[in-house]
């Protein structure tokens, strides 16, 4: 199974049609990964805890309003996917093989928006169990690349793992749609795409000093580090893929990247 970088944007993608990545993972199952996945593991840039967690549910998870001041239909959506309390505990077990425990098992929380948005436009049946992982707050890209490479073995079981933020993310410095692009916002972009189709990986792991604006694309690093867990799970001769590229509120870029074997 192949790990995925997906840029989720803005909650409001979750009724706005006019979102073209929405579109995008609509046509996930026919354009991207016709094979159904065993099982879900999201690395949401919205779960951030001073250890690895994972969410351990058994039975449907609960969906996460983790936003504020949107309408009110947003509120009222729903994507009871069935937990994957096996899959945590091996996910567990990987971590904690690799040296990267303790490893919190959060039996009460359910799917936050990083990740019940996409996947409800990627498996709209819910059917698949899907297991969230945090990410780790203070710790840095290479720390998360090697949790991915900790996780590796999982897509030998059919298992997708899928980090889920956003390409650029500075939600002070967001613009009107239409808008030019900034060039801080388009430099970063074409830097990390360029950098991850080349094979760079140890530059997308020391970003901050490598890429260009990478402190104004991301002043906290949270919604870029999933994209380093499943680029460490695909594997060091991973091959980059860019399988989307979009922008809205003029500098938040939708970028999602597919990682498979040489």
């Amino acid at each position: 199974m192949d790990t995925f970088f997906i840029s989720h944007g803005a909650p409001s993608m979750s009724i706005d049609e006019t979102v073209p990545a929405r579109h995008f993972l609509k046509s996930w199952r026919e354009k991207v990964l016709p094979e159904k996945p065993k099982a879900i593991l999201v690395v949401s840039a919205h779960w951030e805890t001073s250890n690895p967690s994972v969410n351990v549910i058994d039975g449907p998870n609960s969906t996460i309003y983790d936003f504020y001041g949107f309408p009110k239909p947003m509120y009222q959506l729903k994507y009871p996917a069935p937990g994957a309390p096996a899959l945590a505990n091996r996910v567990v077990d990987l971590l904690k093989g690799a040296g990267l425990g303790p490893v919190k098992q959060d039996k009460a929380r359910g799917l936050d928006h990083g990740a019940w948005v996409p996947l409800m436009f990627m498996y709209p049946d819910s059917d698949i169990p899907v297991c969230q992982l945090s990410v780790v707050a203070r710790k840095d890209a290479t720390y998360h690349y090697e949790m991915g490479r900790a996780l590796g073995p999982l897509r030998d079981e059919g298992v997708l793992i899928m980090g889920s933020g956003s390409a650029t993310h500075n939600l002070g410095a967001i613009g009107p749609d239409g808008g030019p692009i900034p060039s801080w916002a388009s430099g970063f972009d074409t830097w990390l795409t360029e950098a991850l189709l080349d094979g760079r990986y140890e530059d997308v792991k020391r970003y901050e000093e490598k890429a260009p604006y990478a402190k104004k694309a991301h002043p906290y690093p949270e919604h870029f580090h999933p994209l380093h867990v499943a680029l460490g799970a695909a594997g060091d001769d991973a091959k980059a893929e860019l399988i989307h590229h979009s922008w809205t509120n003029q500098s938040l870029s939708y970028s999602s990247y597919r990682f498979n074997k040489a």
